[in-house]
């Protein structure tokens, strides 16, 4: 055993003298190569760059929303009935003054005919007070005539006269009487009408959609409640709630765009129409519609939609690709490609941003010109060599 140990020591002994001798063979140019910046050759990074490019751009801001009909109407009796009829169902095309549902009409015809029948009691109370009337002007002229000859006292002259007066005042208000019927008659004819439930608005348009249906054929209506609501399609209205920042960018006209989930990867325009003059107190938002043409009625009220409202233009921006910008110091910035003595470099160049459009970002300041790096900037310091490759010869380390 002695015999074995004292080779397996001398074993361990030269093992561990080679480990340490290789060890600082590997450190020594580290520990005796010049500090960064004093020239010493460094490793290039590889990147992948994009060119600074004039563009057009549009500032945009973007928010979700409904689509809501930009005129709704609800059709209601003005009366108390059974509904005896309705015409029309939900998703029906109806036309201005179409006859959409109908009240059973037996009491408001026993009602009208009670209303002509006293008015025709009226009119011949009226002919008898006209007849007496006139029967009593006869009298109080033979009476005067009587007296004048000294055969009829005064006393029956004065009571021929009161006669007069009375079948005068009788006259009037039999025909008071007669406009008192003609007015009942004329307001059992007018609920009469209202056994009949037409389609009616205010606008220019000619038709409107049957958006829900309330009640069914038997039911027991009250006045004023609403048996059917009729949309307008077209135009739509898309309501959305903004913030107090982006508020005073909108204003009325601006261009929005407009996508639904119901047709994906399609998009649709619109104009902002109104602003609300105010903000709601617990969201702090204020309401903004959006006019939304809608001709093939493809969109359809309640959908839910994202907007994009166009709040400004800019005509030849310089721009740079959104991947190129990095932070450093907390400043944004860019690393331009540059000549160096050793090859490309990349200098950090610090930047004012603008706007953002499209995966592109509007550079302020300062001018730039040639190439950005857009990947591989993450391990990249300011005055470092790069090497420009294509997007998949990059590997997830930066270099090759």
């Amino acid at each position: 055993m002695k015999k074995l140990a004292l080779p397996l020591i001398v074993i361990i002994v030269a093992a561990s003298a080679l480990w340490v001798w290789n060890q600082n063979g590997e450190d020594a140019p580290t520990t005796s190569a010049p500090a960064r910046g004093a020239g010493a050759e460094q490793r290039a990074v590889a990147v992948t760059t994009a060119a600074v490019e004039s563009r057009d751009m549009q500032e945009r801001v973007r928010f979700t929303g409904s689509l809501v009909a930009a005129s709704r109407v609800e059709i209601a009796p003005r009366v108390t009935g059974r509904l005896d009829r309705i015409y029309v169902d939900i998703g029906d095309t109806v036309r201005k003054g179409d006859l959409l549902a109908r009240l059973d009409t037996d009491v408001f015809e026993q009602e009208l005919q009670q209303s002509r029948a006293e008015l025709a009691v009226a009119r011949a109370s009226l002919a008898e007070a006209e007849a007496s009337l006139e029967a009593a002007r006869r009298a109080l002229n033979r009476t005067r005539e009587l007296r004048s000859q000294r055969v009829a006292s005064q006393s029956e002259l004065e009571a021929a006269e009161t006669e007069v007066q009375a079948q005068a005042a009788r006259l009037e208000l039999a025909r008071s009487q007669i406009q008192q019927r003609e007015a009942a008659l004329a307001g059992a004819q007018i609920r009469f009408s209202y056994t009949e439930l037409r389609a009616n608005w205010h606008g220019d348009d000619t038709e409107r959609l049957v958006a829900e249906r309330f009640a069914d054929e038997g039911s027991i209506l009250q006045a004023n409640n609403p048996i059917l609501a009729l949309v307008e399609p077209d135009p739509l209205r898309a309501v959305v709630f903004v913030t107090e920042r982006d508020y005073a960018r909108l204003q009325p006209g601006q261009d929005v765009t407009l996508a639904a989930e119901a047709y994906p990867g399609e998009l649709f325009t619109g104009t902002v129409s109104r602003l609300a003059p105010e903000f709601r107190e617990t969201s702090r938002q204020a309401r903004v519609e959006i006019s939304v043409p809608n001709s093939d009625l493809r969109l359809r009220p309640g959908m839910f939609v994202e907007t994009s409202i166009r709040i400004s233009r800019l005509d030849g921006a310089t721009a740079v690709p959104l991947d190129a910008l990095v932070e450093r110091d907390g400043a944004p910035g860019v690393f331009l490609v540059v000549d160096g003595e050793n090859g490309p470099t990349g200098r950090f160049v610090a930047v004012g941003v603008g706007v953002q459009a499209d995966n592109w970002v509007e550079i302020r300041s300062p001018a730039l010109e040639g190439q950005v790096v857009t990947l591989g900037h993450h391990l990249l310091s300011d005055g470092g060599r790069v090497r420009v490759v294509d997007p998949d010869e990059l590997d997830t380390r930066g270099a090759r």
